[in-house]
């Protein structure tokens, strides 16, 4: 239809749908919800084998969060059907299962930049890129007002997707809550293309860039997108708030209230019986009083501990409530805050509780990375609090064959820290669901300061949570072992809905002027940490766990789409107090669009602008067994030639980022993509399994004894498989399930599975006993260790010296290392001297398993270790820090053997 037809019957209709309004357009920008809405898209899928039970379309507005919309069956086809938000020009689609395994391995689209309303029919069949569109009978196409952007004087620049009459031209107008301002002109600016034209309207009076503003035309309305003010000098100045006391603050005889919201006109606290958001349990609303530097402040009086709360602000006339973003703890799904005695939730002991391995470099440790629930909910591990924080707490389980599992299995495998995947409030598991299985790895934050309450025993009491998660950190600190927290500080959630952007709309996220979200972390809106309160709330949160909850290092998730100063002042602030907690993080460089000049990013090419900032070292993960991105890639461990030169690099911790070990995580499997023992097996395919974990075993002795911080996935020492229904691997296993995600303990009942365990165990301990494997600076490893040379093909061999004697706690004098990923055995000529063997085949550890000299064969597709002059202490070495537990314990015992005799004696 004809636009000059459609003009009068589209004003019917536009005047019915400008009835919708943003709630979050405020101050500084303007979160899109178009008014124009009214068309469907209808996305119909294909397969030859008609199996659509595990797929379903991910879908997308140009510039909007995707969501994904299943199939049902419309007259026998299978149809995913979208309300698409007004203005938009063009749909994006992935048709995927929920583990992210793509019909097609690329965003798509589907342009319906003509369509002003009705139904958008798109065929796609599986397997073939693109899509055939058809337009429903009840499609009305013509011009669609797109954007508007205002300049901050006296222009705002429109968007259309094609010409108007000139007879148009003064049907534009701007209205706001407060009276219309009057559109003085309006002309083209420019023709960009055939669907692209875009026209200034000037305006009589500047706009208040503290109200939402609409621009009219022919029957349609959009919101104004305003400019973004939040990160200049003059609003940072005016809004930068420096106290500590922002959240309730509670003590028995009152609470007081603060919050940031400086663009609110109003701001009070509701004050709840429950923290369940259906309930109408209402109990009192307090005025907020207007304070410095844009907060607002009440006092309420009486003991409020137990009280459940949020804020309401009034933001351009329209009511908002929200979460405080301080909150310590919350209701169910993190819907109202709780006020909380902090201290009535802290387990006995928890004054003295402590690092156990404080006075420690971050080289010294040996980090395995678990997910809360995998680590318990398996029953075979015979864990009654399966999936809680309080089944850490359990000592003496075993399996069905005697084999500690839980805590004990994390205590004798030796590592020193546990690193938990997210266990701050996330968004993607329903605490009030009544299923047993609600899983996700948690990387949507929605309270950054509160835990999960699906890991407590009761969500609904914010009490139980923080009590919960205290006790697990505890339990872990009495087993020796320290804890680091995986955070997500680089995106949310929900945009729309994460509480800081509901009360001073947009302000978290990085915003474009065109009221889209920057999207280089891929999840819809990027953090914008260069801003003075976002900084100060992302490193007030760290302070907060490091103090209240004993947390002794941080993960930090796509680091890099923070910048370094945010880095370098969480660093700064937490080891104020807390010296020892270590910091490391994916520093990936990302496409984000920061709204400040002159920003740094912590990626790994900054690593020397955050020096108390370690990186993941994707180099060795992909050298050893292939690119994440390619699974039919093999790494140097699983048969790839001529990588010698950038493994020898990745060993040495002499990457092209970064020259210093202390700075780089050296891996081979994480929680991300598929675990190690999969990823080879599908690269090599041609191999049995006993080759598998040969190549698993070599790439685990490479990164364990390799300089930098060794870092691994949990369960990769008793060859973890992700293994989905279909029997393919789950390289993408986020929300999975236990069937998939858990802890297989019964595997370690099988003696090919312990006797795996028992190697990494090994390697391990002889980590810990030797600081030649843990050396802190650049200048130490070029001084102490090289590589050999003159070796077979694809051959590694490394020598590491004591020659001086100084290495506080080294026994050895020398410590030789050779690696065969080859399918021959190798012989190597050795230094001279008598070497004690500590790894060999399946073996390792710190006893001795042989001595050779002169010459070594290395078998096939192995690594050998060997120690010279161990025997011989330098003279006043001091004992090696990380033994000393297990030098007591032998201590002990002889004392007791000496007692024993004596009594007998007697």
């Amino acid at each position: 239809m004809k636009r000059v037809i459609m003009k009068h019957v589209l004003a019917l209709v536009m005047a019915v749908m400008m009835l919708v309004t943003s709630v979050f357009a405020g101050f500084g920008t303007s979160i899109t919800a178009r008014a124009d809405e009214g068309v469907t898209l209808k996305l119909h899928y294909h397969r030859e084998d008609g199996d659509y039970a595990k797929w379903d379309a991910w879908m997308w507005a140009d510039g909007a969060e995707g969501a994904g919309y299943p199939f049902q069956d419309e007259n026998g086809e299978m149809v995913a059907t979208m309300s698409v938000p007004g203005g938009a020009t063009k749909v994006g689609f992935i048709v995927r299962t929920q583990d992210w395994d793509k019909d097609i391995d690329a965003d798509q689209f589907i342009d319906i930049s003509e369509v002003v309303s009705g139904t958008v029919h798109a065929f796609v069949e599986s397997g073939v890129e693109g899509a055939t569109k058809e337009y429903g009978d009840d499609v009305m196409t013509g011009t669609k007002l797109k954007t508007a952007t205002y300049d901050g004087k006296d222009t705002i620049t429109i968007e259309l997707t094609g010409e108007i009459d000139d007879s148009l031209l003064s049907s534009f107008y701007v209205k706001g809550r407060l009276g219309d301002v009057e559109v003085t002109k309006a002309e083209l600016k420019e023709k960009a293309s055939d669907s692209q034209y875009f026209y200034n309207l000037t305006i009589a009076s500047e706009l208040d860039s503290n109200r939402n503003y609409r621009v009219g035309f022919d029957g349609q309305e959009y919101p104004v997108n305003m400019p973004i003010v939040y990160s200049t000098q003059e609003f940072e100045d005016k809004y930068t708030y420096e106290g500590n006391d922002l959240g309730a603050t509670y003590a028995k005889d009152k609470t007081v209230f603060r919050v940031w919201a400086p663009t609110a006109e109003a701001v009070t606290v509701n004050l709840y019986e429950s923290g369940d958001p259906w309930e109408k349990d209402l109990k009192e609303t307090v005025e907020m009083t207007a304070d410095e530097k844009g907060t607002w402040l009440a006092e309420v009086s009486g003991d409020l501990a137990g009280t459940y709360y949020t804020y309401t602000a009034i933001i351009d006339g329209l009511n908002v409530e929200a979460c405080d973003p301080y909150a310590r703890t919350t209701g169910v799904n993190g819907k109202r805050a709780m006020v909380i005695d902090l201290e009535a939730t802290n387990p006995e002991g928890w004054a003295g509780d402590t690092n156990p391995h404080s006075g420690e470099k971050i080289n010294d440790a040996v980090i395995y990375e678990l997910h809360i629930r995998d680590f318990s909910v398996d029953p075979e591990g015979n864990m009654l609090n399966a999936g809680k924080y309080t089944a850490f707490t359990e000592t003496g389980t075993k399996t069905a064959g005697g084999n500690s599992t839980g805590v004990d299995y994390l205590k004798d495998l030796g590592v020193t820290h546990i690193h938990l995947l997210p266990f701050y409030d996330f968004g993607s598991v329903d605490e009030n669901a009544t299923t047993t299985e609600r899983f996700n790895w948690g990387y949507d934050p929605v309270n950054y300061n509160v835990p999960e309450g699906s890991y407590s025993t009761d969500a609904h009491d914010g009490n139980v949570r923080v009590r919960e998660a205290k006790e697990m950190v505890k339990a872990l600190h009495d087993n020796g072992l320290s804890v680091v927290m995986d955070v997500v500080y680089n995106h949310v959630y929900s945009g729309k809905d994460f509480c800081i952007n509901r009360l001073v709309p947009g302000y978290f996220s990085r915003i474009n002027a065109d009221g889209t979200y920057s999207n280089g972390s891929g999840c819809g809106n990027d953090t914008a940490s260069e801003r003075s309160m976002v900084r100060k709330y992302i490193v007030d949160s760290v302070c907060y766990w490091a103090d209240e909850y004993h947390i002794d290092g941080f993960r930090f998730d796509l680091v890099g789409l923070l910048d370094v100063d945010t880095i370098n002042e969480i660093v700064s602030k937490v080891h104020e107090t807390h010296p020892d907690v270590i910091f490391y993080g994916e520093g990936w460089s990302m496409n984000t669009d920061v709204t400040k000049e002159n920003i740094t990013m912590a990626t790994q090419q900054s690593s020397e602008k955050t020096p108390g900032f370690a990186y993941f070292n994707d180099n060795i993960r992909d050298g050893l067994k292939g690119s994440v991105f390619n699974t039919a890639e093999t790494g140097w461990a699983s048969g790839s030639k001529n990588a010698e030169r950038a493994m020898t690099s990745s060993f040495l911790a002499t990457e092209t980022w970064s020259k210093n070990p202390s700075q780089i995580i050296q891996y081979a499997s994480c929680h991300d993509n598929n675990t190690l023992y999969d990823r080879i097996a599908m690269a090599r395919t041609d191999l049995d399994e006993e080759s598998w974990i040969k190549m698993s075993n070599l790439a685990a002795a490479f990164y364990m004894t390799a300089e930098g911080v060794p870092f691994m996935q949990a369960g990769e020492e008793i060859l973890r498989t992700k293994v989905k229904e279909d029997g393919s691997f789950d390289s993408n296993s986020y929300s999975s399930g236990d069937e998939v995600n858990s802890l297989k303990w019964e595997t370690i009942d099988d003696p090919k599975y312990q006797k795996n365990y028992e190697f990494y165990k090994g390697l391990i301990a002889l980590r810990k006993e030797h600081p030649l494997f843990r050396l802190s600076s650049g200048d130490e490893v070029a001084a102490r260790v090289k590589a050999v040379e003159n070796l077979d093909k694809n051959v590694l061999a490394f020598n590491m010296d004591n020659f001086d004697k100084t290495i506080a706690g080294e026994p050895a004098e020398q410590i030789f290392l050779a690696f065969n990923p080859n399918t021959t055995a190798t012989t190597i000529s050795l230094p001279e001297g008598n070497w004690n063997v500590h790894v060999k085949g399946t073996q390792a550890g710190t006893e001795v398993l042989e001595t050779v000299s002169g010459t070594l064969t290395v078998d096939p597709i192995s690594a050998v270790v060997l120690v010279k002059g161990e025997s011989t202490k330098p003279a006043g070495a001091k004992t090696p820090v990380l033994p000393i537990a297990a030098g007591a314990v032998g201590i002990l015992a002889i004392l007791g053997g000496i007692l024993v005799f004596l009594k007998k004696k007697k």
